[in-house]
């Protein structure tokens, strides 16, 4: 039982950073700051993934960091010519890349205003948070199950899971920032006219994606598509201490209370 409880500790510690996080997010707490932070390191990434340090601009994979600057950032950067030019150094590409993608997000968060890109900054933030936090719960205990099946040798069990728990634990973060990142730097958001509103609709702003090539300025997406059509969750803060705020909840969802427990365990089991 003793040893059950440090196994159970190591995901209570996991635990504790996302809530505090997310009830952090939920009462209010500003995240613009956070979701530009977020872009910086991910862009710092992926130009270290693809321009190994001290390696010749031949050896570097251009291709490669341009294709992922197209998923993430949505912008489609010469980095193949770049390559080509003489003295070129990474840290010069990773300012050409922030310039610009800092551009474009600052005129989107000016154009919409900081009120309304701040609300959907939440809910885009929140709902990527939930998905992977929920995905991550499965993952860990799937390696809780088989951590003891596994020939470690003189191996402590706890210590390799409390080291495998961690890395995945370290992925899941880096996954959140990428992901909040590709979706706002995709995000357009559009006020549905008064004529195609439901009677007693407020106007709720609806988001669009669109992809920006950075030689030309053209959107190269068109219409672009939506990303989320449940406007709701954008404009109406949720008050863990107040279920009244919390609106439709699956049975196997994270009970927006915070505590960590499916909501058909927690508020749910009274509802």
């Amino acid at each position: 039982r003793k040893n059950l409880l440090k196994f159970d500790n190591v995901m209570n510690d996991q635990r504790k950073v996302i809530f505090e996080q997310r009830i952090g997010i939920m009462k209010g707490e500003e995240v613009s700051e956070t979701v530009d932070d977020m872009r910086h390191h991910v862009i710092s990434d992926l130009v270290a993934k693809h321009i190994p340090p001290n390696a010749y601009a031949e050896q570097w994979d251009a291709a490669g960091l341009h294709q992922r600057l197209r998923e993430v950032v949505a912008i489609d950067f010469p980095v193949e010519d770049w390559a080509k030019e003489e003295g070129i150094a990474d840290e010069e590409i990773r300012e050409r890349i922030s310039k610009a993608a800092d551009e474009l997000y600052h005129a989107k968060r000016e154009n919409y205003g900081a009120e309304i890109m701040g609300q959907v900054e939440k809910a885009v933030l929140l709902r990527t948070l939930d998905n992977l936090w929920r995905d991550h719960i499965i993952t860990v205990d799937q390696l809780r199950q088989v951590i003891h099946l596994r020939g470690y040798g003189q191996r402590d069990p706890l210590n390799e899971y409390k080291t495998e728990g961690f890395t995945l634990f370290e992925n899941m973060i880096a996954k959140l920032r990428e992901n909040t990142t590709a979706q706002m730097m995709r995000v357009e958001i559009q006020t549905r006219p008064a004529d195609d509103m439901l009677p007693g609709e407020d106007d709720l702003p609806m988001m669009e994606a669109h992809h920006i090539d950075a030689t030309t300025g053209e959107d190269d997406v068109g219409e672009g598509f939506i990303l989320f059509d449940d406007s709701e969750e954008v404009v109406q803060a949720m008050d863990p201490k107040d279920p009244s705020t919390w609106g439709k909840v699956g049975r196997n969802e994270l009970c927006p209370c915070g505590s960590g427990k499916k909501y058909k365990h927690c508020h749910g089991a009274f509802a």
